[in-house]
């Protein structure tokens, strides 16, 4: 699996060794500053959102969700974001859909009310994790027993905010030419973090048992089968396969970047950097087509493939020009365009925000009570808890602390932390390996 690299300076000498490029790493710089410097440079407006969609059907279990139009405060445009997002179906397409109509409001239900922008971002990482459960609770009530992996992108401004689960993948190829992978693979074939926690809360790991004992196959969770650890719905596997996602956010320079979203049938047949390499300077449009082309190219249609292509563009060109491949000497080499080129002489700093990526988020913990924390805002004055996750209010006597003991347990500290209430208290103690999983099925 491709590794994160945080962006550099596009400056860094070729020769710069691997130690030395991990020293210049730029610094994490707190996302109120960032957007503090956005708002006092009057000369960077808010980008352009272009965007592509190609797609094979093999299964017909792909589906994808676009959005560049939602708004923060209904009728009030500068408060837009976007939405892209793909969930690739497995045993059957219940999942994939439910989480295409539903994810979205209960991600949304979880940010409070009448808040900042910077407050808004912020909030999104935690109600990402809190409408991804949401999301699952719902569609494991109605008793279907597929399930989805999600690749949920979430772009206000020069911000992105990426939560997964499953296989699907984001990457991120700025006008520097470094890729950035911004989700995680949870396949338990190449996740070792993973199969331990899936093996510690209660399931087996292990390859599919043919006749004669040989086994065959990708690891697997037993029971169920499933080749990963964390998805939406699966209602026939162990809890343990939970819909807690990755999420990773992080700030793009003004000079726009691209993200390529894909279903596994891409990441199958290409590695990050070809993907991003094999369209670059192409409009998203003709880019998304070129990417599932060459995929095809790769590997042949082996399984559904879906590709969303989503370009941030600085307000001023059309589309991302290519990256120079051959023959330039280092500073035209960061350059593109003529405006940039003429930039130079008004101020060199420019150069080094070409293609830096400013991180300002990032976790992957299954622990549900890592992803709300302690200082989840609760109003206890009223009586009446709202809960972290469902968003129903309940008396206290209704349930938890997501950070208390265990059920029942007279050390409970039911006022710290977000509160639960029972419903969403018995899933994360499931999730969590504390009580058996409601599903008996065997292999």
């Amino acid at each position: 699996m491709d590794q994160i690299l945080p962006m550099l300076d596009l400056l860094t000498p070729l020769h710069v060794s691997t130690d030395e490029v991990s020293r210049m790493r730029p610094p994490l710089v707190p996302l109120a500053t960032l957007i503090g410097r956005e708002l006092r440079n009057e000369k960077i407006e808010k980008p352009y959102v272009k965007y592509g969609q190609a797609a094979l059907a093999k299964k017909g279990e792909d589906y994808f969700l676009i959005k560049p139009d939602c708004q923060r405060v209904a009728g009030d445009l500068s408060t837009s974001f976007s939405v892209f997002a793909i969930f690739d179906g497995h045993n059957g397409i219940s999942a994939a859909i439910f989480a295409k109509e539903q994810l979205l409001d209960n991600v949304l239900s979880a940010i409070p009310q009448d808040i900042s922008r910077e407050e808004w971002l912020q909030a999104l990482p935690r109600a990402l994790v809190a409408g991804f459960v949401k999301t699952d609770i719902e569609f494991q009530q109605g008793g279907e027993t597929s399930g989805t992996t999600v690749t949920f992108v979430i772009i206000d401004g020069w911000t992105v905010t990426v939560a997964s689960v499953g296989d699907s993948r984001c990457i991120l190829d700025s006008q520097g030419g470094v890729v950035s992978l911004l989700t995680v693979d949870h396949r338990l074939e190449e996740n070792v973090e993973e199969r331990e926690r899936v093996t510690a809360s209660g399931g087996e790991v292990g390859r599919l048992n043919v006749f004669g004992g040989n086994e065959v196959g990708p690891l697997r969770c037993w029971p169920g089968g499933l080749c990963l650890s964390r998805s939406i719905g699966d209602t026939d596997v162990g809890e343990f396969i939970v819909p807690i996602p990755h999420v990773k956010q992080v700030k793009i320079s003004n000079f726009g970047g691209r993200l390529v979203i894909a279903s596994d049938g891409i990441w199958d047949a290409l590695s990050s950097d070809m993907a991003a390499k094999s369209c670059r300077g192409l409009p998203a449009e003709l880019a998304a087509k070129l990417v599932v082309k060459e995929a095809l190219r790769s590997r042949g249609l082996k399984d559904d493939t879906t590709c969303l292509v989503v370009d941030i563009i600085p307000s001023d060109i059309l589309f991302l020009p290519p990256i120079p491949r051959k023959k330039h000497n280092m500073f035209s080499s960061l350059l593109f365009g003529k405006k940039a080129l003429s930039s130079v002489s008004k101020s060199t700093n420019k150069l080094s925000a070409v293609g830096v990526v400013e991180e300002l988020f990032e976790e992957g913990s299954a622990v549900l009570a890592e992803r709300l924390g302690k200082d989840f805002p609760v109003n206890t004055n009223s009586g009446i808890h709202r809960c972290a996750v469902c968003q129903v209010d309940q008396t206290p006597a209704d349930g938890l602390s997501v950070n208390s003991g265990s059920f029942f347990s007279p050390g409970s500290k039911p006022c710290e932390g977000p509160f639960l209430c029972s419903n969403c208290r018995k899933k994360k103690d499931a999730m969590e390996g504390k009580r058996p999983s409601r599903t008996t099925v065997t292999a």
